[in-house]
């Protein structure tokens, strides 16, 4: 399938490492003026180095900001006034009890993880419309429908995802923009790599680690190993495209099949 997304602008949130900095690299390779962001000018300019290295020619625009605030978003919008693709793929996360989880700590999920999408959706949205042509994707998780014991927090904010995206793609209904969420499933990033050692120990064996944390914490996996990031990115970049012109208000699923488990 050939994807050629050149004269759009695409802004990944998040996009420093792991899954952002495969989605930015996918969306520069199919031809976009990608805008890479993360909360420090130190590691936006280590992703761009990445990147040039990555995809040769490539059109990129770093953007330090913490897009978690509203100040961040509106500098956001200042440096980049107009977009035709919005990734919100900021996200954290962390293995925690959840009657260990305070008032602070879900409230600074909650604003991460929805919120900094909420924002820049509220902001880049009209534009599109307008324009009548965009794309506007919520990187979600399978925590969003099977939410795992040591991360209800997270899930929680996952799952406000899913009625946050149907909510702005009815809102563009009819517009020629379109809004999804993608479910992912655990991916291989830095992070995940050391969250697995967390649960199973990190004196493994990294082939043996990711072995027993999904037969251990993820045993309904069809695929049976982490996702790389690469494979988000490949959806994504689809998603961007006009080959995805008939796919709004979806969750679409990158979380490598469960058994039995009833998802969207």
């Amino acid at each position: 399938m050939d994807i050629d997304l050149t004269g759009r602008t695409a802004l990944v949130t998040g996009s420093t490492k792991g899954i952002g900095l495969a989605i930015a690299a996918g969306l520069a390779r199919a031809g976009a003026s990608t805008v890479v962001n993360g909360r420090s000018k130190a590691s936006v300019d280590s992703a761009l180095d990445t990147l040039r290295s990555q995809v040769p020619g490539a059109k990129l625009q770093g953007v330090a900001a913490d897009v978690a605030t509203a100040d961040g978003a509106e500098t956001m919008r200042e440096q980049v006034p107009d977009l035709d693709i919005l990734v919100n793929n900021l996200g954290i996360f962390e293995a925690r009890p959840v009657l260990d989880i305070d008032d602070d700590e879900w409230r600074r999920y909650f604003e991460v993880n929805v919120l900094s999408g909420v924002r820049l959706a509220r902001l880049y949205l009209p534009g599109m419309t307008e324009r009548g042509w965009g794309r506007v994707q919520f990187i979600a998780s399978d925590s969003a429908v099977v939410t795992p014991e040591e991360m209800v927090h997270y899930g929680m904010s996952k799952t406000a995802l899913l009625a946050v995206s149907r909510g702005y793609a009815k809102a563009a209904a009819g517009t020629g923009v379109t809004v999804n969420t993608v479910l992912a499933g655990p991916t291989h990033t830095a992070g995940v790599e050391k969250f697995v050692g967390e649960l199973v120990g990190d004196d493994l064996p990294w082939d043996e680690a990711q072995r027993r944390f999904m037969a251990e914490h993820r045993p309904n996996s069809l695929l049976k190993r982490l996702i790389e990031p690469e494979e988000i990115a490949n959806m994504v970049v689809y998603l961007s495209s006009e080959h995805a012109s008939a796919t709004t208000g979806g969750a679409v699923r990158v979380d490598g099949g469960y058994v039995d488990a009833i998802l969207p």
